[in-house]
């Protein structure tokens, strides 16, 4: 499925546009990133996502996260 489908998809559920949805995700992952304290859970796994910058775009997250669960280690 792309990115284009699931941003329409969750769009159409909640009522909003699909640039409202690209926002409020890459708004989510920000926060996530900048947390201040953060776990060392926490920063185990955000240096495991690859990505172009200190923060993932949602993109980027998504299809580490896809990728995780084919291969059966999905974050707990």
């Amino acid at each position: 499925m792309s990115m284009r489908t699931i941003y329409r998809k969750v769009a159409k559920k909640h009522g909003v546009t699909t640039a409202e949805v690209k926002r409020e995700m890459q708004a989510a992952i920000d926060c996530a990133y900048r947390k201040p304290d953060k776990t060392e859970t926490e920063k185990s796994f955000q240096k495991r996502v690859q990505a172009q910058s200190e923060i993932p775009a949602v993109e980027e997250l998504i299809c580490f996260l896809a990728n995780e669960v084919k291969k059966g280690d999905a974050v707990q």
